[in-house]
């Protein structure tokens, strides 16, 4: 979600009791519509960044710095002539608007003490970095929008900020009874639609937790609800508006598994059943939530070329199986030619010349049989071409047999790197993906002159997971890692977990010769059924054995195995408080 006016509200409260009374220690602006402060107060030193994307508009504390380009552009200049080492005055938001106004003291050439606002608008594509005056005239802005953009406000050198009041809203902040049941609830839609686009800063993940806490269906229409529903509403509003008023925020991150799904500065029950992580500020939720955002999204458009060579492969190869599985069914008729090869050779010498049919008894079953005959053939011909079908039959048979095992084989050797591809999470993890795609031809090797010689350098590391008890718990992220955790790291006593005939990675427990608890059995099978394909099952079988029993067949592709003794034990594939070594 964006940034919605209760965040920002979090948000400013949070850089009040950080920043104010600070100085602007150091200005850049390492894109085109980001800018970077560095501020010193009470001895410490806080990096801000405010990013005026139309993408990603944000805006937090972060220990991150960032590089600035050689020569720095002019709105960065400008801001650098007024507010190097100016003083931040207070950080203020009006209502619950999605702006923030730093009021910023300074003195200028002549040594007067001056003040300007530094207004940031988190607004999608309408964000906006704004220098003004003490009047609120516009000194300059990181972006220039004219009336041929907006004939709502220019904002430009000279004129007037003014905040746009595009929509007619209602300040939550000052909203009375009264006002929600005439305006808000007044209104023909649906009680999650009404809430959010009748009161300012909320957004629409606010409102059906607001629906949610009163127990309301969001999608019902206002016209529906109850007297006492409507009064449950209102005094949830309420509740929330007062956490609102007391800075009573509670940052978190909700997570579906290791995916962040929502944040907020209210706890969100309406995501009953996901894991909700709580911080002590916004800051770092903002930044949390973004990166991983960034990284998750980075990564699904880095692998969507190697996803779709993936996909065409086992596209073309389950086509190519059920047509070899349709050409096996049809040689199931070959022993019945045979048979009847046998009977004209054991019953033909009695035939007439021309019979077009051979009644006999079949010795093998005991019943009477009919053989259809070519009345232009003698009954020897008549064998010898129904052995010559056998054989044909019997050729294709085992042609198919060693086929179809073949195109079996490499449908799960892809369905495991498909598998894999979902387990990536950086640019290194999908080398070795791409270097396996490469080595089976799935995709060509690019020419690389000298360097062709040269070994590929792996960065990418398993997964490294201690449980409970204390036992080091190892998972590898593609058949590559999971051929060397299983054969070349994991020792013979050491346990062996995989999912039960899905496609899934490797997990080794090193046992230090130790007996396992059942504790972490229980969690590195968890892991196991987590990093598989049917992770969003609610059980999965998970087949676990010492390592000894683990063998790789003759011949087989990366992280293929066999064994024949084992356990089994169904597990969820939840791994929450599995601790994970980073």
């Amino acid at each position: 979600m964006a940034l919605d006016g209760i965040v920002i509200n979090n948000l400013v409260s949070d850089l009040t009791n950080t920043l104010v009374g600070g100085r602007i220690n150091k200005i850049a602006q390492p894109e085109k519509d980001e800018l970077l402060l560095t501020i010193k107060n009470n001895r410490e030193q806080y990096r801000l960044l405010i990013s005026a994307s139309a993408s990603l508009p944000l805006m937090y504390l972060t220990n991150d710095n960032k590089q600035s380009p050689m020569t720095a552009p002019n709105f960065c200049m400008l801001l650098r002539k007024h507010l190097n080492s100016a003083k931040i005055m207070s950080i203020t938001q009006p209502g619950l608007e999605r702006i923030v106004n730093f009021e910023i003291e300074h003195l200028n050439e002549l040594g007067d003490v001056c003040t300007k606002h530094l207004i940031v608008e988190i607004m999608g594509k309408h964000s906006n970095i704004i220098f003004c005056d003490d009047q609120k005239v516009i000194i300059d802005s990181i972006k220039h929008i004219s009336s041929l953009v907006s004939r709502v406000r220019e904002v430009l050198p000279g004129r007037p900020y003014f905040i746009p009041h595009t929509m007619d809203k209602l300040d939550p902040l000052t909203l009375t009874a009264e006002q929600f049941e005439t305006v808000t609830l007044a209104k023909p839609m649906a009680v999650q639609k009404a809430i959010y686009s009748t009161l300012t800063g909320f957004s629409p993940v606010i409102a059906a937790e607001l629906c949610h806490r009163a127990s309301i269906d969001a999608d019902v229409s206002t016209a529906a609800l109850s007297e006492n529903e409507r009064l449950h509403l209102y005094t949830q509003l309420a509740h929330l508006i007062e956490d609102i008023h007391t800075k009573n925020y509670v940052p978190n991150i909700v997570y579906d598994k290791n995916t962040p799904v929502e944040f907020a500065s209210v706890p969100l029950s309406c995501y009953n059943g996901l894991t909700e992580k709580k911080f002590d500020t916004i800051s770092p939720v903002l930044e949390t939530y973004y990166a991983d955002k960034n990284t998750i999204t980075r990564i699904k458009q880095k692998s969507v070329d190697l996803r779709k060579i993936i996909t065409n492969a086992l596209e073309r190869n389950h086509k190519k199986y059920d047509l070899q599985l349709k050409q096996l069914s049809d040689t199931e008729k070959r022993d019945k030619y045979r048979i009847y090869g046998e009977m004209i050779n054991t019953y033909g010498y009695g035939l007439e010349e021309g019979a077009k049919e051979l009644c006999c008894l079949n010795y093998y079953t005991n019943e009477d049989i009919k053989i259809p005959l070519d009345p232009t053939l003698t009954p020897g011909e008549n064998a010898k071409k129904y052995f010559d079908r056998y054989n044909k039959l019997k050729r294709t048979f085992e042609a198919l047999t060693t086929q179809t095992a073949e195109t079996k084989e490499e449908i799960t050797h892809l369905d495991q790197i498909h598998t894999s591809l979902s387990f990536a999470q950086n640019e290194d993890d999908l080398v070795e993906i791409k270097e396996e795609l490469m080595e089976f031809g799935y995709m060509k090797r690019r020419y690389l002159g000298k360097k062709a010689g040269k070994k590929l350098k792996i960065t990418s590391k398993p997964f490294h997971y201690i449980s409970s008890d204390g036992y080091h718990m190892y998972v590898g992220k593609n058949n590559y890692q999971n051929e060397e955790l299983t054969f070349k790291f994991a020792t013979g006593n050491d346990w062996w977990f995989h999912a039960k005939g899905i496609p899934g990675s490797h997990v080794v427990v090193k046992s230090e010769g130790d007996e396992l608890p059942d504790r972490t059995f229980e969690e590195a099978g968890r892991l196991a059924a987590h990093y598989s394909k049917a992770n969003d099952a609610e059980k999965v079988e998970i087949d676990y054995t010492q390592r000894k029993n683990v063998k790789k067949p003759s011949g087989g592709k990366p992280g293929f195995v066999v064994y024949y003794t084992n356990y089994s034990l169904m597990i969820e594939p939840d791994i929450t408080g599995i601790t994970k070594v980073e």
